[in-house]
């Protein structure tokens, strides 16, 4: 037998059972199965450690007398492992029927989230999972897999995002540099990330570079890299990041970030594919792809001074264009019930609804912080809310802030507008709030019905005739 048993499944959620007795975890991986979600057997404590390394878990059931290190420990040894360097994996022990009193008492003590007794059923793990692991079904535009081997979905089917997904996959298989303009919070690093995946240089290192948490001269010795004695504290030979990318992709992460005196040095290493680590004198050639990213009006910055042309255009072979939140707003529920998969463990709630006044309130919101704020608001329904139904009611604060930003965007809204636009506005909405009633409507304005007869003619002779006889 194996020690190693892995369910094949396309999931994104993957759940690690360590069981010596591989037969006893066939319910669970039925359960799993059921649920699209992946699952996979340890049957020893070696075969445990590497799969722990080797992968991130959502969930893991630990059989009780699971051998660990081939002495007569329990599983309970390793939980207590488990627990110090996973503190957020939930871990669900199994226990034998005869002793699952005791058992289940030490395992909850030591921190585990639940207890099942042996032998397992398909609808005791399915209960687990509900709680735990839920897998509400979500709809990704496209997969990307991660340099840690898991796979990162881009959620949602809205055309602008499959816009934006169509090109970066148009451009990935040719050697073009990529510029990914889009807001913060958009995801523009796993658009980068699907590029390197899908071109030819895939099987070469994809290497990031944080262009704003650098100031200048760290920008230059972290790209070029730096010789010994270079500076003060440079004791040893650095190889820079724009060397380590030799045959891969070259990430440039908010480029627009990066001093004008830098820019230079970069379009000149970039255009030669050859530079000088800090303090050296050897020329290096490399053979990178080069992919950035921005969250300004990169054009404006270039008018403005601000930002080399000549760089820009270096940089920018093709553009893709990562829309806001507010520009895929079909997308909110996929991205909702993406981010309730993803902290059910952690909140321990099993969700079942989204409130359909919430998700009204989410649709008018104008989401600064984009899919980042978005992730960050459902989180916080999770973990502050109770029952089944995802509410932003049980978060006042949340509430408070979201309708009042809603208020004053829609205010300034208006403020914008020609005053005949803020009228017509204002007797629209009194009609609609009096379900069309024109004598309410006008009570409500301040005005006559005979008025309000006139302005509904002009601005909204359509509302004018679906109110006749509501007088």
């Amino acid at each position: 037998m194996s020690s190693e048993q892995s369910h094949p499944q396309q999931a994104f959620y993957q759940t690690l059972i360590l069981e010596a007795d591989s037969r006893q975890a066939r319910p669970a991986l039925e359960a799993l199965a059921q649920r699209g979600l992946g699952g996979t057997v340890a049957t020893t404590a070696r075969a445990a450690m590497t799969l722990l390394e080797r992968r991130r878990w959502h969930l893991a059931l630990v059989s009780g007398d699971f051998p660990v290190g081939g002495d007569a420990e329990s599983g309970r040894s390793l939980l207590d492992a488990l627990r110090a360097e996973h503190p957020e994996l939930p871990i669900v022990m199994l226990c034998q029927a005869n002793a699952a009193a005791a058992e289940a008492t030490a395992a909850l003590r030591a921190g585990c989230a639940d207890v099942l007794q042996k032998p397992l059923t398909v609808a005791a793990v399915a209960a687990v999972l509900d709680r735990f692991l839920p897998n509400h079904k979500t709809f990704s535009a496209a997969v990307v897999a991660g340099q840690d081997g898991r796979d990162y979905p881009i959620v949602g089917q809205s055309p602008a995002l499959r816009r934006a997904i169509a090109t970066a996959t148009a451009v990935a298989p040719t050697s073009a540099p990529v510029l990914i303009a889009g807001p913060s919070g958009t995801g523009k690093e796993l658009l980068a990330e699907l590029i390197h995946r899908r071109s030819r240089r895939a099987d070469g290192p994809l290497v990031r570079v944080n262009c704003a948490a650098l100031s200048e001269s760290l920008l230059e010795s972290e790209l070029f890299g730096h010789e010994k004695g270079a500076f003060t504290g440079a004791l040893l030979c650095h190889k820079g990041r724009l060397e380590r990318a030799h045959g891969g992709t070259l990430f440039l992460d908010e480029i627009t970030e990066t001093p004008t005196g830098f820019q230079a040095k970069l379009l000149r290493a970039l255009e030669q594919m050859r530079f000088e680590r800090v303090g050296g004198t050897e020329s290096i050639c490399v053979n990178v792809r080069v992919v950035s990213t921005t969250n300004q009006d990169i054009l404006a910055l270039v008018r403005q001074g601000k930002f080399r042309a000549d760089l820009y255009y270096r940089l920018c072979g093709v553009c893709v264009r990562v829309p806001s939140l507010c520009e895929r707003l079909d997308d909110l529920p996929e991205l909702i019930w993406w981010f309730v998969n993803e902290f059910a463990h952690e909140a321990g709630r099993a969700i079942a609804q989204i409130d359909p006044q919430t998700l009204t309130l989410f649709r008018t919101y104008c989401w600064p912080g984009n899919i980042r704020q978005l992730r960050n608001a459902v989180r916080t329904m999770m973990i502050l809310g109770h029952g089944s139904v995802l509410s932003a009611l049980h978060t006042p604060d949340l509430l408070e802030q979201m309708t009042r930003d809603v208020g004053a965007a829609a205010h300034q809204e208006l403020l914008d507008q020609p005053l005949e636009e803020i009228e017509r506005h204002a007797i629209l909405t009194a009609l609609r709030r009096a379900d069309g009633n024109r004598t309410r409507a006008a009570q409500r304005l301040g005005i006559s019905d005979r008025t309000l007869r006139e302005k509904v003619k002009r601005y909204a002779p359509d509302a004018a005739l679906s109110a006749a006889g509501t007088e």
